[in-house]
């Protein structure tokens, strides 16, 4: 057992065993992808902010600035505000393992840090999709806005809108176990299952074969936003490919929302405890 000071430079071993226990590298529904190989680089990072004064809240609010300095990037015509969103998105998730790991190792945590990190990614979600319409509408881009051209932007605020929420509603899980006096949830495949028969178990199961729902995490729409501005580019039009996809991502937001609320509705979530 190490007998380092929670103050003291640990060795990256050290600061593994304590930082990044199995309990947090091998949760299956609140770990990112993107976490997978951020994680081997982030503690090198953690180890050189143990004997600051920085705290965790500290770097979680250069995490909420990293976020939202996704939806800006957007709004900058071109490619170039597609590259900057994809680096701060994957900016983002790299402050977001840093700032988990110095309060594992410091073992101060606080409901401030957990309030922050929530501020953090539903901001960063919501104000991405925001700047999806506003990139559509080309407010930012030079052109002559019309009547016509802000209902983009109204088609944005509707996908901002399914974001949050989308979100939000596995927190109202915890909220409403919380308030009904239930344990907290582990966070297992097995305690988020749904009845695998009926048309439930069907509409899941082909969820998890075409995760589209997925799509809407700022990592992956900010590689979406890469990804049509070199159709654009292509096509020798940026706009029109953002205010395609905005009119496809508006609606198909709602009815993920939707399959979400089902899901949890049809689970053992929100059911009384046996």
């Amino acid at each position: 057992m190490s007998t380092n000071k929670p103050t003291d430079k640990p060795s990256i071993d050290e600061l593994r065993e304590r930082a990044q226990p199995v309990s947090v590298r091998g949760r299956q529904n609140a770990e990112h992808w993107s976490g997978e190989y951020l994680r081997h680089w982030s503690l090198y990072v953690t180890r050189q902010l143990v004997p600051t004064r920085i705290t965790p809240n500290g770097v979680t609010g250069a995490m909420i600035l990293s976020g939202w300095c996704i939806g800006l990037s957007l709004l900058i015509p071109g490619i170039l505000g597609a590259l900057l969103a994809v680096f701060f998105g994957q900016l983002q998730m790299y402050l977001d393992c840093i700032d988990g790991e110095l309060a594992r190792w410091r073992q101060k945590f606080s409901p401030a840090g957990v309030f922050l990190d929530k501020v953090a990614h539903y901001t960063t979600e919501g104000f991405v999709g925001l700047a999806f319409g506003l990139r559509a509408a080309g407010v930012f881009g030079g052109q002559t806005s019309t009547l016509d051209s802000w209902k983009y932007a109204c088609l944005g605020a509707i996908l901002m809108g399914g974001i949050m929420l989308n979100k939000a509603l596995n927190d109202f899980v915890h909220v409403a176990r919380a308030f009904s006096g239930v344990e907290r949830l582990p966070d297992t495949n097995e305690a988020k299952a749904v009845p695998r028969r009926g048309l439930i178990g069907i509409l899941r199961s082909a969820a998890r074969f075409l995760p589209f729902h997925r799509i809407f995490h700022s990592v992956e729409l900010g590689l979406l936003a890469l990804l049509l501005s070199v159709v654009g580019l292509i096509a020798g039009d940026t706009v029109d490919v953002f205010r395609v996809t905005v009119w496809v991502l508006a609606p198909v937001v709602w009815l993920v929302v939707l399959g979400h609320f089902v899901s949890i509705m049809a689970s053992e979530r929100v059911r009384n405890p046996q």
